[in-house]
């Protein structure tokens, strides 16, 4: 072999071992951009957040968004312990958590990107077709304890909510009952779990996120109309016009805490909430968007 063909197979090896360093360095490259967030808590918020992250995820590669439930109260546990970059929460963080946060290292930053309507549904057998405030309040304190005493037949009202770690136990508690739950509550886990136990049960009455009830969901059950109070009109949380013209009642807002204010990856997810397409994805779930223009001022510059 002549030494022109040594010397052109030499230099064709050295060339190849450079182009697979440079492969391999790209790679570890690329693989230390990559970011996980870990999104954790409400279950009303669970699969709204998880529709985002999906469309969030599609147009960058480099970053994963891990979304689980567990509740407001677990969201927040995980925030305060380091354990989640964001705490999905119904109800807003107790000056207690705060503390224990502070305590830790954990600064919690609360950012508002939705609103959320709480149905009451009942058995579709049910005759009962309205409620007010003050009636729903009185069945979950334990006041009222037969239909009849509401028009309806004469049985006793089963009640189902959920469990004290949930965002949305406390927001109906504090906004709607205004005393301790009625000790024959029956707590459950999720949303699922209330629906399914009020298609089983024609006495029951539950209290659900309204974004969860899509037209399938909706089989089986009635969603009751509320009033202010006597005087006024009985609005369905169904129709938007009622929640928007703020007639329908049951509203709350839904937030997210982080630790600090967000920066990197964890804004571009949180600010990807409030583009058109984001607010498209909360209205596609059955949830409100909300003014966010002095939110993203508020997340985009230095204070």
């Amino acid at each position: 072999m002549a030494n022109y063909d040594i010397i052109e197979m030499i230099r064709n090896f050295t060339i190849l071992i450079f182009t697979s360093i440079a492969v391999l360095v790209s790679c570890f490259s690329n693989e230390s951009k990559y970011i996980a967030l870990r999104v954790r808590g409400s279950d009303s918020e669970v699969n709204l957040v998880q529709s985002i992250a999906e469309n969030f995820m599609d147009q960058d590669s480099l970053v994963s968004v891990g979304v689980t439930g567990g509740g407001s109260g677990a969201g927040i546990a995980s925030l305060v312990n380091n354990k989640t970059d964001i705490a999905n929460s119904s109800r807003k963080i107790t000056d207690e958590e705060i503390k224990i946060a502070r305590e830790r290292g954990v600064e919690p930053y609360e950012i508002i990107f939705a609103q959320d309507v709480l149905a009451i549904i009942v058995n579709e057998n049910n005759p009962i077709q309205s409620l007010t405030l003050e009636e729903l309040g009185k069945i979950y304190s334990g006041e009222l304890t037969n239909w009849k005493e509401l028009g309806g037949n004469d049985e006793k009202i089963m009640l189902y909510g959920r469990q004290s770690s949930s965002g949305t136990y406390i927001f109906f508690r504090e906004f709607i009952v205004k005393t301790e739950y009625d000790q024959s509550m029956i707590g459950m886990s999720g949303t699922a779990q209330i629906v399914e136990a009020i298609r089983a049960d024609k006495t029951g009455v539950g209290y659900v996120s309204s974004g969860y009830l899509d037209e399938s969901v909706q089989t089986g059950l009635k969603v009751v109309e509320i009033q202010k109070d006597e005087t006024t009109t009985a609005y369905s949380p169904l129709d938007k016009e009622n929640v928007i013209s703020g007639n329908y009642p049951i509203t709350r807002p839904l937030m997210q805490y982080t630790n600090g204010k967000p920066k990197g990856k964890l804004l571009e997810f949180i600010l990807y909430q409030f583009t058109p397409e984001g607010m498209d994805i909360i209205e596609n779930n059955g949830f409100y968007p909300i003014d966010t223009t002095e939110i993203v001022k508020k997340l985009t510059t230095d204070e």
